[in-house]
């Protein structure tokens, strides 16, 4: 039932880092692009990083420089490695998977979601 499991999340000090995991069918990672999304109480769901399956990539500026996507093909596994956190990463990220063609941070364009994993940085 369960095509897309995050995993990662945490409680962070500013500057520190977590990596983020998300498990996919076989059938789901095989769409043509991967995405991190995420949501901060109060605002939209805004897209972080996405990545082709020929791993081409996008970034929001926000994380550029911090942030890196990047799949596992053998393992089916999706990751979001962030560096040098701040309180404005705050927010639940979404692994998410859709059949476009190139890496893309528009949410309308992806089929399938995961439920969402926490990050909290503190100062």
């Amino acid at each position: 039932q369960v095509q897309l499991v995050e995993s990662g999340g945490g409680s962070v000090q500013a500057g520190g880092s977590l990596r983020l995991s998300c498990g996919a069918s076989v059938y789901i990672y095989s769409s043509y692009s991967m995405a991190w999304f995420r949501q901060a109480p109060g605002k939209e769901r805004e897209g972080v990083a996405s990545i082709a399956i020929d791993g081409s990539a996008s970034n929001a500026d926000s994380v550029k420089g911090r942030f890196t996507i990047s799949r596992d093909n053998a393992k089916n596994t999706l990751y979001l490695q962030m560096n040098s956190l701040n309180p404005d990463d705050t927010a639940i990220y979404y692994c998410a998977a859709g059949s476009v063609r190139w890496p893309s941070l528009s949410p309308a364009l992806y089929d399938y979601w995961g439920q969402g994993t926490q990050v909290t940085v503190s100062s």
